[in-house]
């Protein structure tokens, strides 16, 4: 076993079952957006979900040959097909590593901000309007409210055809609850609008998301095998009962097939109504395509503990293989079942679309009481825990190499006692505590998730190719799983059907800036690389990032795949220029 020394060495205490139990966390991923692709594709969505995860798992056979040959890198698989573009440009490698953290790092916030949601629906709830106390609120204060009372007056001009008792009757119940909901639930300290970016949240779910994310670094820092173990347990009391969800439905006869029939995309998104295959339909499908690749592509986070397997050889491509093919089974299953039980317009009601309402929807697809569907709130919340501790841990790891091979700021390279990468999991949860004031309403969160996407996709191009340029460049090396040299040429060719779904669909999300102010954050990386390189390496990458290719210190070897790597680069840039251009909204 390795020691753990203050200098970045990591314990090799993980098993591929333990790599497998800490990346179990991606599953729940499908409940972060399966409202908002709903909305947007409607009767698509499930077929959206399974092309999606077919995509992923074909791709992670890529993933999976690369990872094979740096047994001794952390970080995952941007880390690994980073070193492939170095020779080609010493900015490209860091801005994969770049990408694939800040697309993944949001799960942090974002579930953090559901999280908080529903532990304030759970302590802090508001009054339904037909609730006792909102009843007897009214009777106590009924008399108060006349046809001339200012909210009355502005109710009637609003509300054309409305009588002057059907006014009061509205006024004074919207004051009811509005009286009798609890202060903290709508508690915002402050906000802060940032031109361009969005507006700051201080409040209530701020609060509870900062509390909850702090709790779960406290989990990560006693090191990676006390994070398998945790992962474990929470996995088994999660997965569970949401694969009965899926299976459930399918064996009582609850699925309405026409949910899941005549299979068109909506006029509009979030209209409900089928409309045809024109471009503005195929712009929401391909939107769809785009936002659910950062949940079943995410996976590939199986491959982040390379060094901290006991025997990297075998072990990561059973994580990583294994790992695929439970994601398979909740994406396949889990979207069809939904919708087969609610179809399109039940998926539109805001509690789902905004994920703090699926808890209820899921008790209830399986025919549970009151009690089966709190049990089921409560599975969410772990849910949302699993995914988060998921996304901290591989995240974190994925700095934590960045700064070992010299792209990243160097004090992320640290690790504690426990061999945790303990200042780049800190650095994590600082940027997400900014980010979680920006998603701490339903406008913000679909925003960072539309942004952050952008950087996942960039990944996922680069990473791609990086498959054959390895093959070309670096054949020298050991690889104990080889992919079939076919799958290599195919995942080269899903890089650019990805790049088509970053130009088409980055606009679906109601941000038609989301693809530009995605590539602005990603181009981030090249100051923050340039100070660390030139400024504190002097120019040279740490030596172990050359004894990773095999070659000596200082050279980075010869460019054998001459200008084929440029030329990827260029076809993928107009690939998505033409995408943006071509697929429009519906109008």
């Amino acid at each position: 076993m390795t020691t753990e020394t203050s200098s970045g060495q990591m314990v090799r205490a993980l098993s591929w079952k333990g790599a497998f139990w800490v990346a179990a966390g991606v599953p729940p991923l499908v409940l972060f957006s399966i409202g908002g692709i709903a909305g947007t594709t409607g009767k698509l969505a499930f077929l959206v979900w399974i092309i999606s995860m077919c995509m992923g798992f074909i791709q992670s056979f890529t993933y999976a040959e690369m990872a094979g040959m740096f047994g001794n890198k952390s970080g995952g698989t941007s880390v690994y097909g980073a070193t492939a573009w170095l020779r080609y440009g010493k900015m490209i490698a860091p801005l994969s590593v770049w990408c694939n953290w800040f697309a993944w790092s949001p799960v942090l916030s974002l579930g953090c901000a559901i999280a908080a949601g529903y532990i304030l629906n759970a302590l802090f709830p508001i009054p339904m309007a037909e609730s006792q106390p909102v009843l007897d609120w009214i009777a106590a204060n009924l008399a108060s409210y006349t046809a001339e009372t200012p909210a009355v007056v502005e109710y009637l001009a609003a509300n054309a055809g409305s009588t002057a008792d059907q006014a009061i009757q509205a006024v004074a119940s919207a004051d009811a609850i509005s009286a009798l909901t609890p202060w903290f639930r709508t508690f915002e300290a402050f906000t802060i609008v940032i031109p361009g970016l969005g507006t700051l949240h201080f409040n209530s779910t701020f609060l509870i998301g900062v509390a909850l994310m702090l709790a779960i670094l406290l989990i990560q820092e006693r090191g990676v095998a006390q994070t398998a173990a945790a992962q474990k347990w929470l996995a088994i009391i999660v997965l569970i009962p949401l694969l009965l969800v899926g299976l459930v439905p399918l064996l009582t006869g609850s699925i309405n097939w026409m949910n899941v029939t005549n299979l068109l995309p909506p006029t509009a998104a979030y209209s409900g109504v089928d409309g045809e295959w024109n471009i503005g339909g195929w712009t929401l499908f391909l939107g769809g395509l785009y936002i659910a690749a950062w949940s079943t592509y995410a996976f590939e986070t199986a491959v982040c503990y390379t060094r901290e397997l006991k025997d990297p050889k075998t072990d990561t491509f059973r994580a990583i293989f294994y790992t695929g093919l439970l994601c398979a089974v909740f994406y396949f299953l889990i979207p069809f079942a939904f919708q087969g039980v609610y179809g399109a317009h039940g998926m539109l009601e805001p509690g789902i679309v905004d994920g703090t309402g699926i808890g209820e929807a899921l008790g209830a697809m399986i025919g549970g009481g009151p009690v089966i569907t709190q049990i089921f709130v409560i599975l969410m919340i772990m849910a949302l825990f699993l995914a988060i501790m998921t996304a901290m841990a591989g995240s974190s790891r994925t700095l934590y190499q960045g700064s070992r091979d010299g792209w990243l700021p160097k004090f992320l390279g640290d690790v504690n006692k426990n061999g945790a990468p303990s200042k780049a999991m800190w650095t994590d949860v600082v940027f997400n505590i900014f980010l979680l004031a920006l998603a701490s309403d339903a406008t913000g969160y679909f925003y960072v998730l539309a942004i952050s996407n952008v950087g996942y996709i960039i990944f996922n191009f680069l990473n791609l190719n990086a498959g054959w340029i390895h093959r070309v460049d670096s054949a020298h090396m050991e690889r104990p799983f080889r992919a079939p040299t076919w799958l290599i040429g195919f995942n080269t060719c899903l890089a650019f059907v990805n790049a088509m779904f970053l130009g088409a669909g980055a606009k679906v999300w109601g941000y038609e800036n989301a693809l530009w102010h995605g590539s602005i954050f990603a181009a981030m990386i090249f100051p923050v690389f340039w100070y660390r390189h030139y400024i504190t390496d002097g120019g040279k990458f740490p030596k172990q990032a050359y004894d990773d290719l095999g070659m000596p210190y200082g050279e980075l070897g010869p460019r054998k795949a001459g200008i084929k790597p440029y030329l990827v680069l260029v076809l993928g840039v107009c690939v998505v220029l033409w995408a943006n251009w071509f697929f429009v909204l519906p109008s």
